[in-house]
């Protein structure tokens, strides 16, 4: 097997040719990724629950809009909690409960205690379900043009208007991708 080149911390972007339905304009935070496959929550996908309802005592640190994201269609059952920790790209002392992913970007261990996170936490989200690929499919999905792959900003885990998240992405590149950001939701009507 050829080795794979890390895209942990990085955006996959749905480019518009893209026709699962799981994934139409979806921007995807890659948790993991390596020779064994790749793991990532969908930034941009709310729900009506709150995250109250489900985690006890995590509500109050989710940032808006406090809802549960569905993360992706692989384990639906379960919860991510997925935080920037202000200064937690530093290289300073990590928060109990936190560990980075990239830069400031890190997982929160849902099991400890939220109060220990509380005053570390710059942002919280939570995801239910996440999206998988096993080894070799995301570099398959790359190569058929699936996705844009494009760096990540802490903001985008927290960002107030995740219905706007694919087109603010896209806008902000500083190539032929911002043009991408106004391609129409349905072509056909052009």
């Amino acid at each position: 097997m050829t080795e794979v080149s890390s895209l942990t911390g990085r955006l996959l972007v749905a480019t518009p040719a893209l026709a699962d339905p799981n994934f139409d304009r979806a921007v995807v935070l890659l948790l993991d990724h390596d020779e064994e496959g790749s793991l990532g929550v969908v930034l941009n996908r709310p729900t009506p629950v709150d995250v109250g309802d489900i985690l006890e005592g995590w509500g109050d640190l989710a940032v808006e809009p406090g809802v549960v994201f569905q993360g992706g269609p692989v384990s639906l059952d379960s919860a991510l909690g997925v935080a920037v920790v202000p200064g937690g790209a530093s290289g300073e002392t990590t928060p109990l409960g936190w560990r980075r992913v990239h830069g400031a970007i890190g997982l929160v261990d849902l099991e400890a205690p939220p109060e220990l996170l509380a005053s570390a936490l710059g942002s919280l989200r939570i995801f239910a379900g996440y999206a998988g690929w096993g080894p070799g499919q995301l570099e398959d999905e790359l190569v058929d043009g699936a996705w844009y792959v494009v760096e990540s900003e802490p903001g985008d885990v927290s960002s107030p208007s995740p219905e706007r998240l694919w087109r603010e992405v896209l806008r902000r590149q500083r190539s032929e991708l911002a043009m991408v950001a106004t391609y129409p939701d349905d072509p056909s009507l052009n």
